[in-house]
């Protein structure tokens, strides 16, 4: 697999949306440590803990505001500010449950949001490349066996799916309309269920595991028999590293790309959380037998034969090693590790991988 070239990063002015999230954390040390230099804007954590703080992500960003990109005077204000060369746009409101509970603010961070980073590119000399990440949910979902591929229908049963079919629509409309003739390459990024040390979101399995068990509860399940194309959170950053590279070099389209790991590492929640038990130990789960909840998708499978051929994409972590250095990352940042530290060393060992 081709890794992120530091050569070509070194310098570059990268503007990230989203870099107080758990997966914007990570890209942020990752895009330093790269040479480049990077502006944040986003949200304050919305966890306690969080990553960004608790591994002192600001301190690597040469700017770093809190901006609600529902503003969208604000949100061109520090865009414009940092003249960007690269825009990774990550924020959003990425929760599946939280959209049935919030689908008015769901709607507005995650279409009338990207409409206001995109707007605000609209004119802006020296930017050249915009990758704008979305999800593997944006497809209608019809509980196929076989996998998603790009061209396959966008949909959503959720408000979140929905809303991240919509901002497709919306990247393409301002490709077609606006940036394309500014020189600006425009591309979306769809990765599938991420992991990884230092998320604490809401209802995600990883996360809900490690509360549970570090303070000796039992973990309740709810949808056991759900597959999902789960991967560490390295993986699909990699991938959104390379396809920028690869529309400032021109060597690829401006499309959707997928991002998901091998089929064999698509796999239950039961099978994630055995695997975890593993690593654990002594760990306590109880899976439900009926569907708790609202509708949720039961079966989603990522095809990524188009990032593998045109960016030399593949997944370099497989499940079990991606679990065990999740469970690995918690336990020794429990036992007073540093976070960042931690987060620098998974990126080196990563970048050393076969």
């Amino acid at each position: 697999m081709s890794l992120p070239d530091p050569a070509f990063w070194r310098g570059k002015r990268v503007l990230l949306t989203g870099h107080s999230g758990f997966k914007g954390s990570w890209l942020t040390l990752w895009l330093h440590r790269l040479g480049a230099t990077v502006a944040g804007l986003s949200l304050p954590p919305v966890t306690d803990p969080s990553l960004f703080e608790s591994a002192r992500v600001a301190e690597v960003c040469t700017l770093s505001r809190m901006v609600d990109i529902r503003d969208r005077a604000a949100t061109a204000g520090v865009i414009r500010e940092f003249q960007p060369e690269i825009v990774l746009h990550m924020a959003a409101q990425p929760l599946v449950r939280a959209s049935y509970r919030e689908p008015v603010e769901t709607f507005a961070t995650n279409v009338q949001g990207t409409v206001h980073v995109l707007d605000a590119l609209r004119g802006l000399e020296g930017v050249q490349v915009a990758v704008m990440i979305t999800t593997d949910k944006v497809y209608r979902n019809r509980e196929w066996e076989r996998p998603y591929t790009e061209d396959d229908t966008l949909g959503g049963a959720d408000p979140y799916s929905a809303s991240k079919a919509a901002c497709e629509i919306v990247i393409d409309a301002y490709r077609d309309s606006f940036l394309r003739a500014q020189g600006v390459r425009l591309a979306s990024a769809r990765a599938g269920n991420v992991i990884g040390g230092g998320d604490w979101s809401e209802d995600r399995l990883i996360p809900d595991a490690v509360r549970a068990w570090q303070r000796g509860q039992v973990l309740e399940i709810r949808r056991p028999e759900s597959v999902r194309p789960w991967q560490h959170v390295l993986d699909p950053l990699a991938g959104y590293l390379l396809l920028a590279e690869a529309m400032w070099h021109r060597t690829a389209a401006e499309e959707a790309y997928n991002f998901g790991p091998l089929q064999d590492d698509a796999a239950t929640v039961r099978a994630v959380i055995e695997q975890a038990r593993e690593v654990v130990g002594d760990a306590q789960v109880h899976y439900h037998p009926q569907l708790q909840g609202p509708h949720e998708a039961g079966l989603l499978l990522l095809e990524s034969a188009k990032a593998r051929s045109r960016l030399g994409y593949r997944s370099r972590l497989g499940l079990a090693e991606g679990v065990r250095r999740t469970l690995q990352w918690y336990r020794a940042q429990t036992d007073g590790a540093d976070a960042r530290m931690l987060c620098e060393k998974d990126i080196e060992e990563y970048a050393a991988l076969l």
